[in-house]
């Protein structure tokens, strides 16, 4: 189990923060996972300020990270499914709002972005702790990202060459317009890859004509795709402090993992950077957090998504102003300096509170550009069901630690619900959120993430859409858990 030494009394300041602003109100998450923040209050560095009263999502907890009462979309349908997992919220909306009034207190609900149905759950008192829907569509609209970052004044040699358009035209027009065989077609405000298509040929335009206008397309840029995790807090002077944590390596569209085409199939945060690009990254997020707290009054968590060339040049690709699916296990990187995560700031954040335990911003971002160029870290790993027809896992297999023995099978050693937990240069593995055996998994649901931390050796991914060798047996080794169901059985 790594080691986590974070400052006992950094921690109880923060937790005492949340305690005030929360006032008694029951903290309330709305995720795809109940277990959403569990990196924040278990293991050896929780607060437990942080531990939902109610978690309201898909699929349900387990312990130790069992927040105090869960709706999950899953006990309701017995089903794991990409269509069950988009739909989620519809199908639990009679069973939320019991468990609302149980609470006895308006509720605080904590989500990646405030939508109107979210509100709906917190009226009539209670508050919705997260960005404003509308203003994030605003910022994360993909025809506008190259607009941010000149009006951010973010150096030129980050922009990736792009053309903007209200109507693909013919594919060729496109190649010559960017400078590149293969080009980027990206629309709307989405998340996960969608609304965005590589496109080499006709069949890709096709694809990416059935996408909604206006565009922007993008010359295609080789190299190791990454997210950085970002926080802005007002400070006393009218300006925000910004903190950058580490960037990762991403692996996307990953085939072996199930995973498509321009989706993530997880981020290795225990693989060195560039200096000279970790720097750009640093100072990239520095002014885009200047210029939203000046355009907009946004503060909070934000995600910087880049490409990193074989030669070491940085290209800023995307940005996502909210609570993304790598906030859970980045958190970890805090939390290895000794600090509370930035899920703790970002909650006090959007409560109006102070955040005074995270100290000087120059000097964490110093730190960052230090810890950026070594080896270690954590890292998360996403697994589908690769197999061509419905499974359910067998009996005796829930979620915790597991060790994949040199039979190359996967062996429950204990309970967990933090990477930590797990000592991955042993061979372990925390394998989160897996299904019940009475659970039918469909093609392409989300089986499990499995999590570590890692002194650098052995890593998730060989390179920017390979998973490493260890990734494939312990990915295999889960499948082989997975029996076949009947149709009669669902």
């Amino acid at each position: 189990m790594i080691a986590l030494n974070v400052d006992t009394g950094l921690l109880d300041t923060a937790h005492k923060e949340l305690q005030r602003l929360l006032d008694g109100r029951p903290l309330v998450t709305a995720e795809r996972f109940t277990t959403a923040l569990r990196t924040s209050y278990t293991g050896p560095a929780g607060i437990e300020a942080l531990r939902p009263a109610l978690a309201i999502g898909c699929y349900p907890a387990w312990a130790p990270a069992l927040p105090g009462a869960v709706v999950a979309a899953e006990d309701r349908t017995r089903t794991r499914s990409v269509a069950e997992r988009h739909g989620r919220l519809p199908r639990i909306r009679h069973d939320v709002p019991p468990h609302l009034i149980a609470l006895n207190r308006p509720p605080v609900i904590s989500a990646w972005y405030a939508t109107g149905r979210l509100r709906e759950l917190a009226a009539p008192d209670g508050t919705v702790a997260a960005i404003d829907g509308e203003l994030r569509d605003k910022v994360e609209a993909k025809p506008v990202f190259d607009q941010l970052l000149r009006a951010a004044e973010v150096p030129a040699a980050v922009r990736i060459p792009c053309v903007h358009v209200d109507h693909l035209p013919e594919l060729g027009e496109l190649q010559r317009a960017v400078g590149t065989a293969t080009v980027v077609v990206q629309a709307g405000v989405t998340s996960g890859g969608r609304g965005t298509v590589f496109v080499a040929g006709q069949d890709d335009m096709s694809r990416a004509a059935r996408l909604l206008g206006p565009f922007r397309v993008a010359a295609f840029v080789d190299g190791w795709s990454s997210n950085t995790t970002v926080l802005s807090v007002p400070d006393e002077h009218g300006g925000v402090r910004t903190y950058v944590d580490r960037p990762s390596h991403k692996s996307v569209g990953v085939a072996a993992l199930g995973i498509g085409p321009a989706k993530s199939a997880g981020n290795d945060w225990s693989r060195p950077w560039p200096a000279a690009a970790a720097a750009l990254i640093v100072e990239s997020a520095q002014r885009i957090a200047a210029w939203a707290w000046r355009r907009y009054g946004m503060a909070g968590l934000f995600g910087l998504d880049a490409i990193l060339t074989p030669d070491g040049r940085l290209f800023l690709n995307e940005i996502n102003w909210r609570n993304q699916g790598t906030t859970e296990v980045s958190a970890v990187n805090q939390q290895l300096r000794g600090l509370p995560p930035f899920i703790a700031a970002h909650l006090t954040v959007m409560l109006g509170g102070r955040v005074d335990w995270l100290g000087n911003a120059d000097d964490f971002n110093t730190d960052t550009l230090t810890r950026a160029t070594q080896a270690g870290g954590p890292f998360y790993v996403k697994a589908r069901l690769c197999h061509p027809a419905p499974a359910s896992i067998a009996p005796g297999y829930g979620s915790g630690v597991y060790r994949l023995g040199p039979d190359d099978r996967l062996h429950r050693l204990r309970v967990g619900a933090h990477p930590a937990d797990a000592d991955t240069d042993r061979h372990e593995v925390l394998m989160a959120n897996l299904p019940g055996p009475d659970i039918v998994c469909h093609p392409g649901a989300e089986i499990a993430t499995i999590e570590g931390v890692t002194s650098g050796q052995p890593r998730p991914f060989d390179g920017p859409d390979s998973a490493s060798a260890l990734t494939r047996r312990v990915h295999t080794a889960l499948h082989e858990l997975f029996h076949p169901r009947q149709p009669e059985d669902f």
